[in-house]
């Protein structure tokens, strides 16, 4: 057996996280274990636990990480259309449910209770709120509180039916992401002087002429 690594505190974190990150990902959380984590990363338990002192800590901090980036991937450029800039956001969230399958299922059902966790979810459904309301195009500021209201449930609701289907895939990935963008759409024109995606919904390469 090769002698461990030795790394410094911050990088140490850092590789028990990525560990981590990958081992929720790949298994539904009741059967992650600590002693998985530890022996992933090539460290005794006790060294573990100085850095994590339990498994929802561990996963606290891997899912405020994947908050945190799905944040910094999620550009919302005013230079794009509304419409790009909603296909973009949504291509990451799907991206990152995907692959994160199980942790996913894991923040919106097994934790579904966890303060800790549902503040985590709460800040970034909120941030995000902000910035979509910076970019959609408003023709009368008296309309900002109802489109705030709007794009609150619309999050709501992505939120429930992304989890559903990562559960039972009904649909394509290409019709999930476009439903939910037709949903807001949808919303949204009776709040706004212009429509905010003419030719919505986009035309299916085997629609009918």
């Amino acid at each position: 057996m090769s002698p461990r690594q030795r790394l410094s505190p911050a990088d140490r974190r850092a590789q028990l996280l990525a560990v981590g990150a990958r081992l929720f990902a790949a298994r539904p959380y009741d059967d992650v274990l600590m002693e998985d984590v530890a022996k992933e990363a090539g460290v005794s338990r006790a060294l573990l636990y100085r850095h994590f002192p339990s498994k929802h800590a561990l996963f606290a901090v891997v899912y405020q990480q994947a908050a945190d980036q799905l944040l910094a991937d999620t550009r919302l450029d005013p230079a794009d259309s509304l419409v790009e800039q909603l296909v973009q956001g949504m291509d990451v969230h799907l991206d990152y449910f995907i692959a994160n399958r199980q942790a996913v299922l894991a923040v919106n059902r097994v934790l579904a209770g966890d303060p800790v966790i549902q503040s985590i979810m709460t800040n970034e459904l909120d941030a995000l709120r902000t910035r979509l309301l910076a970019v959609v195009p408003l023709a009368q500021e008296s309309a900002r509180e109802a489109v705030s209201a709007v794009l609150k449930s619309w999050l709501v609701f992505v939120q429930v039916l992304c989890v559903d289907w990562l559960t039972r895939e009904t649909c394509t990935r290409t019709e999930l992401r476009d439903s939910c963008i037709g949903a807001l759409l949808g919303a949204l024109r009776p709040l706004l002087g212009d429509d905010p995606a003419q030719g919505w919904p986009p035309q299916r390469p085997d629609a009918d002429a």
